[in-house]
């Protein structure tokens, strides 16, 4: 091991700093998640606070939002996991486009929202969906209809979130796969021209099963951290009106823990530590899955 440490001391140099920050803001944090299990107060710090077992946990479970804010954040995380082959879609259309300036320009417009702020992209929803001076007020207005008030309508929420982050990461999603399809052998294409195979047929039977272990990755990951909502997003489109049907876990646990007049860190922690033990089970049981369904996983 040292002779290839020494060998290839360039490699290890430039692995040191991920190591390093994966140790820092991963795991040296897992050592506070015990106040989950405590009744934690600044004062007395982590080892002075009582031992509670479980009873933080069991407070939550019998909270009255413990049902609203777990169908919230379920509902609006697989909603966000059924458009999860947009990408994909976008990726097998653009492989197919033979003009190379078109191909571009699309890609290019598609994958720029990606670099684009949170609080900007809340902001222009704002500005668009505005109930009077934006464009679906305008649009509503010409054609003879009230304008709808969508950034208030609990209805519309995981619709506007969803799509809007559609729009905002298709593009740069496509570029994974992109990449894949540039590797798969062109002899597979032309053998199925000669055989006569029309492009659907091309795409059905060389482009998906060549994109597919990729994908198959890509899903069990997302599907980890499928109870990882964006805080900041959801955050942001939060009104007293959509309430409701936009609490999630993670902007409860930014209240309880941070806003509210008496910061409970123990309540906060174990909720969040209960995300992340459901997170952990769904995607040992996703890769199991795909392992047995297809061959490709991650582990």
């Amino acid at each position: 091991m040292w002779l290839r440490i020494r060998r290839n001391w360039q490699l290890y140099v430039l692995l040191f700093l991920p190591v390093l920050w994966l140790i820092v803001f991963r795991y040296a944090p897992m050592y506070g998640a015990q106040i989950a299990f405590r009744q934690y107060s600044p004062a007395f710090g982590i080892e002075g606070s009582p031992w509670v077992g479980f009873a933080n946990f069991i407070r939550f479970f019998n909270s009255p939002k413990f049902e609203p804010v777990i169908i919230n954040t379920v509902v609006l995380s697989f909603y966000s996991l059924l458009v999860f082959p947009i990408p994909i879609i976008l990726a097998l259309s653009l492989n197919q486009v033979r003009s190379r300036m078109f191909r571009n320009s699309v890609q290019m417009i598609t994958y720029a929202p990606h670099f684009i702020s949170t609080v900007v992209i809340v902001g222009m929803l704002f500005q668009f969906l505005h109930p009077r001076v934006g464009f679906t007020a305008s649009l509503a207005n010409l054609l003879g209809q009230a304008p709808p008030n969508w950034m208030g309508d609990p209805g519309a929420f995981r619709h506007i979130f969803v799509w809007s982050g559609v729009w905002q990461e298709m593009g740069f999603g496509a570029i994974i796969y992109l990449a894949v399809l540039s590797t798969v052998d062109p002899a597979l294409h032309e053998a199925a021209v000669v055989d006569g195979a029309n492009r659907l047929q091309r795409i059905r039977y060389i482009d998906i099963p060549g994109l597919l272990p990729t994908a198959m990755v890509l899903l069990v990951l997302t599907t980890g951290r499928v109870l990882e909502v964006a805080f900041e997003k959801v955050y942001l489109m939060q009104s007293p009106l959509n309430l409701g049907v936009s609490e999630v876990i993670n902007t409860y646990v930014y209240k309880v823990g941070l806003l509210s007049p008496i910061l409970d860190f123990s309540y906060s922690t174990a909720i969040g530590l209960l995300k992340g033990i459901v997170g952990l089970l769904l995607l040992i049981t996703v890769n199991h899955a795909a392992r047995r369904t297809t061959g490709n996983s991650v582990w």
